[in-house]
């Protein structure tokens, strides 16, 4: 029976690896297709649409987070928080390969692992999350911990890709029926748009527009807004 733990020990440990070896690899093309750095300036746009705010005054005084945060510094265009927080199960491996991006970075980064949030309960007041939930390995559990972290009446705003098939560095395929009963199984959800993923253009251009179309099963994008009961 111990040697049966340590040969599943050992596979894990290489799963995990050869994920997270992919994740980086892609953050490094990404670095170097973009001029040896990485843009950000999109982030504003697509953050306040996914909260369907005008600008980050409702974020003033908070503690925000970006769960699968990557390495660009998704939150720096917040001005009005009391603190902002990106997690990333590469979070130390991202400041290694890149660390001109972090001399004057506004983020605190914290690196968690594929099951755990190295934060106390009931700290965070808004949580965002973009195109992370598939890259997560035990997705119930991460769920949890997002939901235990965020504060009473605390929020997650989050863009999720669905209806994809699973590959090595991203090997879940979300639904809108699997994040209700996982992430949002236990809070109350204040806005749930969804569209078909576009083939050309700006992905999420239809989310911000209004413009929806039924996925039908294909590969779509959901948009959600929820608060912790």
């Amino acid at each position: 029976m111990t040697e049966v733990l340590k040969n599943c020990g050992r596979k894990l440990y290489y799963i995990f690896k050869s994920k997270h070896s992919a994740e980086l690899s892609y953050w490094k093309k990404v670095y170097h297709k973009e001029g040896k750095h990485f843009d950000k300036s999109f982030y504003q746009k697509l953050m306040l649409g996914i909260a369907a705010e005008k600008d980050d005054s409702f974020l003033k005084g908070k503690m925000v987070a970006d769960f699968g945060c990557g390495p660009r510094g998704s939150l720096e265009w917040i001005s009005s928080a009391q603190r902002l927080i990106g997690i990333d199960v590469l979070a130390t491996s991202y400041q290694k390969a890149f660390p001109e991006q972090y001399r004057n970075c506004r983020m605190d980064y914290l690196e968690c692992s594929e099951d755990r949030i190295p934060l106390p309960d009931a700290s965070i007041d808004i949580l965002f999350t973009i195109n992370a939930l598939d890259h997560v390995k035990h997705l119930d559990t991460m769920c949890k911990e997002l939901v235990r972290i965020l504060k009473p009446k605390g929020m997650i705003l989050g863009s999720f890709n669905l209806n994809e098939p699973p590959h090595k560095a991203e090997p879940q395929m979300l639904t809108e029926s699997l994040l209700k009963d996982t992430l949002f199984k236990d809070m109350e959800i204040l806005s749930w748009r969804v569209t078909a993923a576009p083939r050309q253009g700006y992905r999420y251009q239809g989310l911000l527009d209004g413009d929806l179309i039924e996925p039908d099963g294909a590969p779509g994008i959901l948009w959600a807004k929820a608060r912790k009961n």
